[in-house]
């Protein structure tokens, strides 16, 4: 069974007829789980569905809804003007040892 199904399914068993962006709840979920803590990815997909039903939002509506609370989010638990951890990543260049013979190379298992 795929995610599709479980949907298809699981509006049936609810008594909904709606059309989900799964995409759109997934990276919510997944920012809300980052930014914020893990628990509260369930909460906030929870919350969007409850304030598009309660609001009877079409899918534009609800694309806003979710970006409002991907905006709050994205700046949760972040002091006023503190780099985005993402962006503040350093990068580390990693030698490129194709041309080297690996062949007589033993390993030490950690």
């Amino acid at each position: 069974m795929n995610l599709h199904d479980w949907i298809d399914e699981l509006s049936d068993v609810l008594d909904v007829d709606t059309e989900v962006d799964e995409g759109l709840v997934l990276d919510l979920a997944r920012v809300a789980a980052h930014n914020v803590a893990r628990p509260a990815a369930p909460i906030t997909a929870y919350l969007l569905g409850f304030a598009a039903g309660a609001q009877d939002a079409d899918p534009d509506e609800v694309e806003a809804l979710a970006a409002k609370a991907q905006l709050l989010a994205d700046g949760w638990d972040r002091p006023a003007g503190a780099p985005d951890p993402e962006e503040a990543a350093v990068e580390v260049e990693v030698p490129d040892d194709s041309t080297v013979d690996h062949t007589g190379d033993a390993f030490e298992e950690e």
